[in-house]
Protein backbone atom coordinates (compact mmCIF):
# COMPACT_ATOMS: atom_id res chain seq x y z
CA UNK A 1 0.00 0.00 0.00
CA UNK A 2 1.95 3.24 -0.73
CA UNK A 3 -0.57 5.51 0.49
CA UNK A 4 1.03 9.07 0.19
CA UNK A 5 -0.49 12.31 1.31
CA UNK A 6 -1.11 14.88 -1.57
CA UNK A 7 -0.54 17.86 0.83
CA UNK A 8 2.88 18.43 2.60
CA UNK A 9 2.93 20.82 5.73
CA UNK A 10 5.74 22.67 5.52
CA UNK A 11 6.96 22.92 9.08
CA UNK A 12 9.19 26.64 8.42
CA UNK A 13 8.30 29.40 10.34
CA UNK A 14 7.83 32.66 8.77
CA UNK A 15 9.35 35.85 10.98
CA UNK A 16 8.47 38.67 8.22
CA UNK A 17 5.50 39.54 10.27
CA UNK A 18 7.20 39.03 13.55
CA UNK A 19 9.66 41.95 12.10
CA UNK A 20 6.89 43.65 11.00
CA UNK A 21 5.26 44.21 14.27
CA UNK A 22 8.41 44.91 16.35
CA UNK A 23 9.58 47.86 14.09
CA UNK A 24 5.38 48.98 14.29
CA UNK A 25 6.18 48.80 18.10
CA UNK A 26 9.44 50.61 18.01
CA UNK A 27 8.07 53.66 15.88
CA UNK A 28 4.70 53.82 18.21
CA UNK A 29 6.69 54.33 21.25
CA UNK A 30 9.45 56.74 19.69
CA UNK A 31 6.37 58.92 18.61
CA UNK A 32 4.95 58.80 21.98
CA UNK A 33 8.08 59.42 23.83
CA UNK A 34 9.03 63.00 25.43
CA UNK A 35 10.80 64.87 22.53
CA UNK A 36 12.19 67.51 25.75
CA UNK A 37 15.45 66.30 27.08
CA UNK A 38 16.01 66.23 30.58
CA UNK A 39 18.76 68.95 31.84
CA UNK A 40 21.80 67.81 33.53
CA UNK A 41 20.70 69.51 37.12
CA UNK A 42 17.24 68.30 38.82
CA UNK A 43 15.30 71.19 38.39
CA UNK A 44 11.07 71.20 39.88
CA UNK A 45 9.84 73.58 36.26
CA UNK A 46 6.42 75.81 36.96
CA UNK A 47 3.22 74.66 35.08
CA UNK A 48 1.69 76.60 32.57
CA UNK A 49 -1.50 76.00 30.71
CA UNK A 50 0.37 75.71 26.93
CA UNK A 51 3.88 74.00 26.94
CA UNK A 52 5.29 74.18 23.11
CA UNK A 53 8.26 72.11 22.52
CA UNK A 54 11.03 74.17 21.47
CA UNK A 55 14.30 73.20 19.53
CA UNK A 56 17.10 73.23 22.32
CA UNK A 57 20.32 75.14 20.92
CA UNK A 58 21.32 76.42 24.26
CA UNK A 59 19.69 75.41 27.81
CA UNK A 60 20.41 77.71 31.00
CA UNK A 61 19.61 75.50 33.99
CA UNK A 62 19.10 77.23 37.61
CA UNK A 63 18.09 74.52 40.57
CA UNK A 64 16.68 75.87 43.82
CA UNK A 65 19.66 76.58 45.97
CA UNK A 66 21.44 78.96 42.70
CA UNK A 67 23.36 75.98 40.81
CA UNK A 68 24.02 77.16 36.95
CA UNK A 69 24.60 75.15 33.88
CA UNK A 70 24.93 76.08 31.18
CA UNK A 71 24.39 73.09 28.10
CA UNK A 72 24.43 70.73 31.42
CA UNK A 73 27.91 72.33 32.23
CA UNK A 74 27.75 73.45 35.19
CA UNK A 75 29.47 77.18 35.59
CA UNK A 76 29.05 80.31 38.27
CA UNK A 77 26.91 83.08 37.69
CA UNK A 78 29.87 85.13 37.09
CA UNK A 79 30.76 82.85 33.85
CA UNK A 80 27.12 82.40 32.30
CA UNK A 81 27.66 85.61 29.66
CA UNK A 82 30.89 84.13 28.52
CA UNK A 83 29.60 80.91 27.95
CA UNK A 84 26.85 82.40 26.33
CA UNK A 85 28.52 84.28 24.17
CA UNK A 86 31.25 81.28 23.11
CA UNK A 87 27.96 79.23 21.95
CA UNK A 88 26.16 81.86 20.33
CA UNK A 89 28.73 83.71 18.40
CA UNK A 90 27.29 86.05 16.85
CA UNK A 91 23.96 83.88 15.25
CA UNK A 92 20.57 84.43 16.46
CA UNK A 93 20.16 81.10 18.36
CA UNK A 94 17.73 79.79 20.91
CA UNK A 95 18.05 79.86 24.60
CA UNK A 96 15.70 77.50 26.93
CA UNK A 97 15.50 78.72 30.52
CA UNK A 98 15.18 75.79 32.98
CA UNK A 99 14.58 77.57 36.01
CA UNK A 100 13.45 76.28 39.29
CA UNK A 101 9.57 77.24 40.60
CA UNK A 102 11.27 78.88 43.72
CA UNK A 103 13.88 80.78 42.18
CA UNK A 104 12.89 84.08 42.97
CA UNK A 105 12.12 86.18 39.46
CA UNK A 106 15.67 88.52 39.75
CA UNK A 107 17.66 85.66 38.27
CA UNK A 108 15.49 84.65 35.76
CA UNK A 109 15.34 88.61 34.49
CA UNK A 110 18.85 88.61 34.89
CA UNK A 111 19.63 85.45 32.19
CA UNK A 112 17.20 86.53 30.17
CA UNK A 113 18.57 89.82 29.79
CA UNK A 114 21.90 88.57 28.93
CA UNK A 115 20.61 86.31 26.19
CA UNK A 116 18.54 88.71 24.56
CA UNK A 117 21.45 91.34 24.61
CA UNK A 118 22.95 89.03 22.52
CA UNK A 119 20.08 88.71 19.98
CA UNK A 120 19.07 85.50 20.94
CA UNK A 121 15.59 84.69 21.22
CA UNK A 122 14.54 83.32 24.90
CA UNK A 123 11.63 80.76 26.24
CA UNK A 124 10.77 79.20 29.47
CA UNK A 125 10.62 75.52 29.71
CA UNK A 126 7.46 75.10 32.03
CA UNK A 127 6.09 71.66 31.98
CA UNK A 128 2.15 71.45 31.26
CA UNK A 129 -0.63 70.92 34.21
Amino acid sequence: MGLQAKNKVDASFSMSSMTDIIFLLLIFFMLTSSFITPSGLPVNLPSSETSDIVLQEVTVTVTKDLKYSVNDRIVGRDQIKTELTSLLQGKKGQVVLHIDKEVPVEYLVEIGGIAAGLEANVSIATKPY
